[in-house]
């Protein structure tokens, strides 16, 4: 009885623990992913052009994409070790079966690293497009990365090969586990969204700048150059949004009833936009008949499964569900909006001159961070009570042993140094001047 209510009296403390390191740590994921890409189009450019602003934003953007590696190792060493910690039942259990992605995301990282080491090295010591392919593999494998650690997550959605005797597992296939169903959609909405984070906070600084009277070439070059980027990206991710969105009503029906706050099974079930719920009723939203049914089916009078075809106690908690997938979709809309924008005012062949569109573009760089996290919150907490769709429920995964909590303070103790250093050495590497960016020892 003792063991039973430890873990019950942990499972609160474990998801927080999980909450803060995978909250903290995606952004650095993403900046992983995306930044690389951004370095070598400047890069690119610079060679092909000969202009010194494309180099010099290269050489910056590389400084920084250094730094925030090198963070990002140490949290996604913490999570590393959370999963075996915090989650016992879950990798003992089931740790031979989805476990190879982290293996292959083990090599990427190692080759990441060895050649981001290469890439900083080979400043000025390599011919310009010599220098240009050491970064290819590290753009490459940030990606790989992105891609192997989401393939254990969406195992967790569809978990696939393996069989359950007596509890126990047997006949594991790694590949067939690592390339489930919700594989390609959630591997490509998460790349994405690396890109966008990416491209939009990167802008984001730069249009601060801008906003406060540098209107020179560097920093519309600086901001141009993740713009574009995250701005082509926007649409794709919307039309990725919708195929996700369809493959959570086909394959975790009471997911999709909590996204839409939606109880009831009903034909020609309504989009709920915005709203909470109160007492078991949604209260406050704005409500378009039909639409919901059509966007999943077609057929604008189909039925959708709501939230009473499962028992209360398999259903998750529907407020954070509901208004994480609303802001989601709202700061999509946004920032799809707000492309649209940059093409249409600037027609194709200039960026808008009004200061509002910059003070739009500094407002989506934090705006692509919620959005992300809140498409998260979705993911991980919509799954819920189970850990692992309907075969093994998180209360069962959580360590029993007591004292759990106590790391919640540790972590937040940790994350709070590590954000504090990352902010002083970035502050440090944007007050350089740009023409220290000459120097042969970038670091």
């Amino acid at each position: 009885m003792d063991t039973l209510a430890d873990a019950a009296s942990n499972l609160g403390a474990a998801r927080a623990q999980m909450a803060i390191s995978l909250g903290w740590h995606i952004i650095l994921a993403c900046l992983g992913v995306g930044l690389p890409t951004i370095i070598l189009i400047a890069e690119c450019l610079a060679i092909r052009t000969g202009e010194e602003e494309y180099m010099q934003l290269a050489r910056r953007w590389a400084r920084t994409a250094a730094v925030l590696f090198a963070i990002g190792a140490v949290s996604g060493t913490i999570l590393s070790f959370e999963m075996g910690v915090l989650w016992p039942g879950l990798m003992n259990t089931f740790g031979g079966v989805f476990g190879f992605p982290f293996a292959l995301e083990g090599i990427a990282f190692f080759i990441e690293a060895i050649f981001i080491g290469i890439y900083l090295y080979g400043w000025d010591r390599l011919r310009p497009w010599a220098h240009f392919s050491t970064g290819l593999p590290v753009a490459v494998a940030g990606v790989a990365s992105a891609f192997f650690v989401v393939t254990a997550n969406a195992w967790m959605n569809e978990p696939r090969g393996f069989d359950l005797v007596d509890g126990k597992v047997v006949n594991p296939d790694p590949l067939a586990a690592m390339f489930n169903p919700a594989t390609p959609v959630e591997t490509a909405h998460m790349i994405l969204a690396a890109f966008m984070v990416t491209g939009f906070v990167v802008a984001a600084i730069y249009a601060y700048a801008i906003t406060h009277g540098q209107e020179d070439r560097y920093h519309r070059l600086g901001f141009a150059i993740p713009f574009v980027l995250a701005g082509l990206l926007t649409p794709a991710q919307i039309v990725v949004g919708d195929m996700a969105a369809r493959f959570v009503a086909n394959n975790q029906p009471v997911k999709l009833a909590a996204m839409e706050a939606q109880y009831p099974t009903l034909s020609g079930a309504p989009e709920n936009l915005g709203g909470i719920v109160i007492n078991g009723q949604l209260r406050g939203a704005i409500t378009i008949p039909h639409v919901l049914s059509f966007l999943i089916t077609g057929n604008p009078n189909s039925t959708v499964p709501g939230l009473d075809i499962v028992a209360v106690d398999q259903q998750p908690p529907v407020n954070v569900v509901h208004v994480g997938f609303d802001i989601m979709v709202g700061m999509g809309s946004a920032l799809l909006a707000l492309a649209l924008w940059a093409v249409i005012a600037g027609r194709g062949r200039r960026w808008p001159t009004t200061i509002w569109f910059y003070r739009a573009a500094v407002a989506a760089g934090p705006g692509t961070i919620i959005a992300m996290e809140a498409g998260w919150v979705v993911t991980e907490v919509g799954r819920q009570p189970w850990i692992v769709y309907h075969v093994l429920r998180t209360s069962d995964a959580v360590n029993p042993a007591p004292g759990l909590f106590v790391g919640v303070f540790i972590l937040i103790a940790v994350y709070a140094a590590l954000t504090t250093a990352a902010a002083l050495i970035l502050r440090r590497i944007a007050r350089q001047p740009r023409t220290s960016l000459h120097h042969r020892n970038d670091m």
